[in-house]
């Protein structure tokens, strides 16, 4: 392959996996909005969808098959599912804290990812797990450059679901409630908002697009692990930052950002596949050395 081909190949790859970043920074981006909690937990439950999306699949595929099908309902059960476990995890881990100081409900939240990464390698005993479909590798040349059906339907699909937070956060009345609870949450309880109610359904949806991302990660690398909400929360959070924490807009810019960057990070001369970590990192270090703000954040911005 040409340079010019391996760079227009590492930029779909990078799509791709910047589109799945982008939905887990989303709920990073929201709970801060809203709360002012970094939820460390939030990559745990990206796990917590791939596994529950692992299961479920296993089980339609009976009746609908291990194609578009089977995935797309082992998908939105997930989706549903893990968005109830992120209103229980509010409810009970959360919600008793929202007055406490800071670092108790940010100490909260990392207990919360280590109960649930413990809690699924226990479960898998600590093995990988083959997240096996029907879908093949077939797809469209266009010049040298091959794109499989599987990550066009993947693109669209993460598309459509950052399309339709951005209708819901912007159109419904839930999601102005959303972005009123974010500016003033006392405010909001004299003009008869349902605080509470509001912040569990952000939970909800964040962690439904968490689990989304989850299930097209196992769909798009063929295997899950327990380990694997480690890395992606902190590459996720990284694209919150890049994006500019609190900012939706700035999430869905962030991952797509980070995730460019990282797939031509490693056709850099030193820069292997295996130094991809460190170069996702090294950029944020140096975002919040020049611009802590990110590129969508503002010093003072109206969160969401």
């Amino acid at each position: 392959m040409s340079l010019q081909e391996i760079i227009l190949q590492q930029l779909v790859n990078g799509l791709l996996i910047g589109s799945f970043y982008s939905l887990v920074a989303l709920g990073y981006t929201m709970v801060y909005g809203i709360i002012k909690l970094l939820n460390f937990a939030h990559g745990d439950i990206y796990m917590t969808g791939a596994f529950v999306g692992f299961a479920l699949l296993g089980i339609f595929s009976t009746a609908l098959g291990a194609g578009w099908l089977g995935i797309i309902a082992a998908m939105l059960c997930s989706m549903f599912l893990v968005g109830l476990l992120g209103v229980i995890i509010q409810r009970v881990a959360y919600r008793p804290l929202l007055k406490a100081p800071r670092l108790s409900i940010l100490i909260t939240a990392v207990g919360v990812s280590l109960v649930l990464y413990n809690f699924v390698m226990v479960l898998t005993n600590g093995e990988y797990k083959a997240f096996n479909t029907d879908l093949g590798f077939s797809g469209v040349t266009l010049g040298g450059l091959y794109i499989t059906y599987t990550q066009i339907v993947l693109v669209v699909a993460t598309a459509a679901l950052m399309l339709g937070l951005h209708w819901f956060i912007n159109k419904t009345m839930y999601g102005k409630a959303m972005r009123a609870i974010a500016i003033d949450q006392d405010a909001c309880r004299l003009m008869g908002i349902n605080v509470n109610k509001t912040i569990a359904l952000t939970f909800f949806v964040g962690s439904s697009l968490a689990a989304a991302a989850g299930v097209m990660a196992g769909v798009y690398y063929g295997s899950i692990h327990f380990f694997m909400g480690f890395v992606n929360g902190l590459k996720a959070f990284t694209a919150a930052v890049i994006g500019g924490i609190g900012s939706i807009p700035g999430a869905m810019l962030g991952g797509l950002v980070l995730g460019l960057l990282e797939a031509l990070g490693t056709q850099l001369p030193m820069v292997g596949s295996e130094w991809k970590d460190v170069f996702a990192f090294i950029i944020l270090i140096l975002l919040l050395v020049f611009k802590p703000t990110g590129i969508l954040g503002k010093s003072e911005i109206e969160r969401m």
